[in-house]
């Protein structure tokens, strides 16, 4: 076993370049093991472990820099950067992240976990790099889905114009690649990376500049020659009209064609290069390789069937995508859009039964939002689905290109609320505090499946603005909910559950249930309360809010979201300062990221179980 002898990049390093196809297979097995247990973003990291084997064996790491776009594919990476040992801890309460983060070693550049930033990052190392003098290789490595992003293309076109020496890989993971192409691209790559085709260039270049009058101009000429020849026989002739040298496409997964491409491509040094690689996602593990979808981000299967060890229920994503698709059957304005995130959201049902009025966008959140702006305008109904955290990314489109207007474009909002393994790069806790400052919208907070159905019918006649419906990731128990019929959902109702008149706890979505458990623990110290469900953030239900508050000695709120202008900031600000000061005390999350782990351990940590929050109840009250 070559792992078990492996404990850093030196280790890898030491090894000969015909024992790191056997590498290859053990680290892409532990990687298997691992997350079969554990969940994680599986076919992409298995789709890169050769990739990352030849980038740290050519490269001078952690003083190179290799920054990973997303990062959900740096299993590998962890691996042979001395984590082997941690790594049964991946995206446990106080083991490794599922994605790079720079306290956690120094191989990682930057923390990532959001798509298409790797080329910015890049190339503003760069740039920090030639100010400070100092010399080093910056490859940063970004995927084919990665680059749909806009963000992206921006950093393309900078680091054209800049021409700093940075390396670009672009892991390409949804196309195959012919015999007989990759025999030509081999031949090819072999011919433009020597050193000898490299020296006379350049001399050729200085020499042309040089001519009188002339010079400039024929050096342009001739460098578009150059790039419109290699763009009749390579696939790059886009990335060379930019000003970035192409180089591709390569098999990845070919270890000893990768580190002579590498060691070349390094020894060229000279402004930005781009390494188009091809990948197979999920490679090595068939159940993958037959579903890369399902296995892109999974919680714990079986390795041998690749069935998931699931619970019973049914997400509220997919309750969402059904509940959608069985009124868009009768409602041919509904319209849905997804950032490639079809399977995430549940929408794969829409696209069954509409697919005209399917739209996936690609990792293009901004666009997503205008793009639903401009249909909302035309009377069409458009539902865009969403996760919190990528919501983040299109906040302005959201207030400029929605909300001034008051466009009816719907909000889906899945993972609100912490998701538990993947971390602060993804916990959905920021949209209440964002979305309720945004004048003309609508919040609606649903506490189980139902409330979410009949929330979806109601913006279906929703017209009046932008509105949003947040639930959390997870499942709920009731899986024989019926899609085709709803009951009446008023905006603005607060639901009073329980009578009580120690304590008044105002709950928001997945809190509801918790208040509830809170309540039947308080009755065991011989304290009331009353449990009501927020089923609307924006407008709050003022009227019930007072009315309860006036007739209770204390009320506190609960929210899955950050405390800073969250639920509990708003409903005090509502009420009168005499009522405002009966608030004990909120129950959310504080003002800092929120590591990984299982939910129920982050609640615990943060004082947001039953027992803390009932231990804080009984001390503030005097019990």
């Amino acid at each position: 076993m070559l792992l078990s002898s492996l404990h850093s990049v030196h280790d890898l390093r030491r090894l000969s370049p015909d024992k790191l196809a056997q590498l290859a297979d053990e680290v892409r097995d532990y990687i298997i093991e691992v997350v079969s247990r554990n969940g994680g973003h599986l076919a992409s990291s298995l789709g890169v472990v050769e990739l990352t084997i030849a980038l740290h064996y050519v490269f001078n790491t952690p003083r190179d820099k290799i920054i990973w776009d997303v990062g959900h594919q740096c299993y590998a990476h962890k691996i042979i950067t001395g984590r082997k040992d941690r790594f049964a801890s991946l995206r446990t309460y106080g083991g490794i992240s599922g994605f790079p983060k720079r306290d956690e070693s120094e191989f990682d550049a930057f923390n990532t976990g959001h798509s298409s930033t790797s080329l910015s990052l890049a190339v503003g190392e760069a740039v920090a790099r030639d100010f400070k003098k100092q010399r080093y290789d910056i490859i940063g490595v970004i995927g084919d889905g990665s680059l749909t992003g806009g963000m992206a293309f921006e950093a393309l076109n900078h680091i054209g114009h800049l021409r700093k020496n940075v390396i670009i890989v672009i892991n390409d993971n949804e196309h195959s690649i012919s015999k007989n192409v990759g025999a030509l691209s081999e031949y090819l790559m072999k011919l433009i990376t020597g050193s000898l085709y490299n020296r006379l260039r350049r001399r050729s270049h200085t020499i042309i500049k040089r001519i009188p009058r002339y010079g400039n101009a024929l050096y342009e000429f001739l460098y578009k020659m150059e790039a419109s020849l290699k763009g009749i026989l390579l696939p790059g002739h886009f990335f060379e009209a930019l000003g970035i040298r192409y180089f591709g496409p390569v098999d990845g997964h070919n270890i000893e064609l990768m580190i002579d491409l590498f060691r070349r491509i390094r020894e060229i040094n000279s402004g930005p290069r781009i390494v188009h690689v091809i990948t197979k996602k999920g490679k090595g593990y068939e159940h993958a390789e037959k579903d890369p979808a399902r296995f892109h981000g999974i919680g714990p299967f079986d390795i041998k069937s690749g069935k998931s060890i699931a619970t019973g229920g049914i997400s509220f994503s997919a309750v969402a995508g059904k509940t959608l698709a069985s009124i868009a059957r009768t409602d041919k304005n509904i319209v849905a859009i997804t950032a490639a995130m079809k399977l995430g959201t549940g929408l794969y049902e829409f696209e069954k039964i509409a697919p005209r009025r399917f739209f996936d966008v690609g990792i293009a959140e901004q666009h997503a939002l205008t793009f639903a702006a401009a249909m909302a305008s035309k009377g069409m109904k458009p539902f865009v689905s969403i996760y919190s955290t990528f919501l983040q990314r299109a906040i302005d489109q959201l207030i400029h290109d929605v909300a001034i207007m008051r466009l009816p474009v719907r909000l889906l909002i899945d993972r609100a609320g912490i998701v538990g393994d993947d971390g602060e790069t993804h916990h959905g806790i920021f949209d209440i505090a964002i979305l309720k400052n945004v004048p003309n919208m609508t919040i609606l907070a649903p506490s189980d499946a139902l409330e979410l159905r009949d929330m979806i019918y109601y913006a279906v006649r929703h017209d009046s603005g932008p509105l949003a419906i947040r639930f959390p990731r997870g499942k709920t128990d009731d899986a024989s909910i019926a899609f085709g019929k709803h009951n009446r959902f008023t905006p603005g109702a607060a639901h009073k559950l329980t009578q009580g008149n120690d304590v008044a706890i105002f709950a928001v979505g997945d809190m509801v249930s918790r208040a509830l458990a809170v309540h039947d623990t308080l009755k065991s110290h011989r304290m009331k309360s009353t449990v009501i469900n927020l089923l609307s953030i924006k407008p709050l239900d003022s009227t019930t809010i007072t009315q309860i508050v006036r007739q209770t000695r204390h009320f506190i709120t609960m929210e899955n979201g950050i405390m800073i202008g969250g639920v509990g900031e708003m409903i005090s600000a509502m009420l009168p300062c005499a009522l405002a000061s009966k608030r004990l005390f909120s129950v959310g999350f504080p003002d800092a990221f929120v590591t990984h782990g299982k939910n129920e351990d982050l609640f615990t940590l943060h004082g947001m179980d039953v027992d803390s929050i009932v231990t804080r109840l009984l001390r503030a009250c005097g019990k």
